[in-house]
């Protein structure tokens, strides 16, 4: 279960933000703006800009499977030096591809697994309960508000962008 919850969402969502990404480097090239501008731009003064939101959307991803695994040090390093648009695609890919290597079998004792996060020191979540009450909404938090500077600027963006395909059947 945990698998699906969270390498089978990550990746989606993942997918889903590389499309809007996409999205908001079309809209600054019509509209000619830079998108620099979009890229640093941020909700509020106290919240982290486009760049950022990015990069910790990927490591709460990448991050959140290794500890639920018991493979801390299996996750990709990444140095936060993305300062363009094709470099924060290329983090997503990178944590898409650590992604994919995981299967259902890695997740065997995951929600009995002690989770320790560094800053809470002396304190630790089991893994069922650091999937369900930090790991995947600190991750939507993130994905939702790099969609939502995008959006607040003009980038024509949809439920359906976020979402992304769904696959509905036949009744």
């Amino acid at each position: 279960m945990l698998y699906d919850l969270t390498v089978v969402q990550f990746s989606t969502m993942l997918s889903n933000l590389s499309v809007i990404l996409d999205k908001g480097a079309a809209f600054a090239e019509s509209k000619k703006i830079d998108v620099d501008a979009l890229l640093t731009s941020r909700l509020a003064l106290d919240q982290f800009n486009l760049i950022r939101q990015v990069q910790i959307s990927c490591d709460a991803a990448k991050l959140s499977v290794a500890r639920l695994t018991g493979k801390a040090d299996s996750a990709p390093k990444h140095e936060d030096f993305e300062t363009t648009m094709a470099e924060l695609q290329a983090r997503i890919k990178s944590v898409q591809d650590y992604l994919a290597g995981f299967s259902e079998a890695d997740f065997d004792g995951a929600e009995e697994r002690k989770v320790v996060l560094p800053w809470f020191e002396g304190k630790y979540l089991l893994g069922k309960d650091f999937a369900q009450r930090f790991a995947i909404p600190n991750f939507y938090f993130h994905v939702s508000t790099a969609y939502a500077i995008l959006r607040h600027h003009g980038v024509e963006l949809g439920k359906m962008d976020y979402l992304g395909a769904i696959p509905f059947q036949d009744l």
